[in-house]
């Protein structure tokens, strides 16, 4: 017995998620918020009653600890962003094979 082909309204693609994005207000929170942790740490670490090495070993260490913080971010948003794609590959696969079945079809 044929039957036409399933309709594409049927099994719609995957429509293309649009991407979150922050506002301006967030964004300029987020740099005013860093670069005032930055200052503070920094007056602090200058202000701070110990030999100047003391005071160069932990403006050391906080710009390590700021570069290896971006570096976790990043890997963390990499690593997500990649699971995104593989899942709406897998969804596009998916959707293609159930809009070719032909239930009616001999085996």
């Amino acid at each position: 017995m044929w039957c036409p082909p399933l309709s594409p309204i049927l099994f719609p693609m995957s429509e293309t998620p649009v991407k979150q994005q922050s506002t301006a207000a967030f964004y300029g929170q987020a740099v005013i918020a860093f670069a005032i942790a930055m200052a503070a740490t920094a007056i602090g670490i200058f202000n701070l009653q110990a030999d100047a090495w003391v005071r160069g070993f932990l403006g050391i260490a906080v710009l390590y600890l700021v570069t290896s913080a971006f570096t976790l971010a990043k890997v963390i948003r990499d690593r997500q962003e990649a699971g995104q794609i593989v899942s709406r590959v897998d969804q596009a696969r998916l959707e293609k094979l159930l809009a070719e079945h032909d239930p009616f079809e001999k085996l």
